[in-house]
């Protein structure tokens, strides 16, 4: 627990600091989520789109912190590869 004011005051931005970042990580998960089941489908246009609107979001989360920039720089350059890979 801690004792110093200066402590208190770093738990209690922790605390908060933490619920943003698992609302950013979990908003990017669904636009991830979103882009695979477009996949799975076989969609190619449909895929693109869901792409299309992930890819800001990944991004946002990389700049904000929440993941690594080379991280969501390899997961937008994957899917992109395997929307590519889709007959249309």
């Amino acid at each position: 627990m801690a004792n110093t004011t200066s402590a208190k005051k770093a738990a209690r931005k922790i605390v908060r600091r933490t619920e943003v970042n698992k609302a950013r990580r979990s908003r990017m998960r669904t636009f991830l989520r979103k882009v695979e089941e477009a996949i799975a489908s076989g969609n190619k246009a449909v895929a693109a789109e869901a792409l299309k609107a992930a890819q800001p979001e990944i991004m946002r989360a990389a700049q904000k912190g929440v993941v690594h920039k080379n991280t969501a720089s390899r997961k937008v350059s994957r899917l992109a590869h395997r929307i590519g890979a889709l007959a249309s």
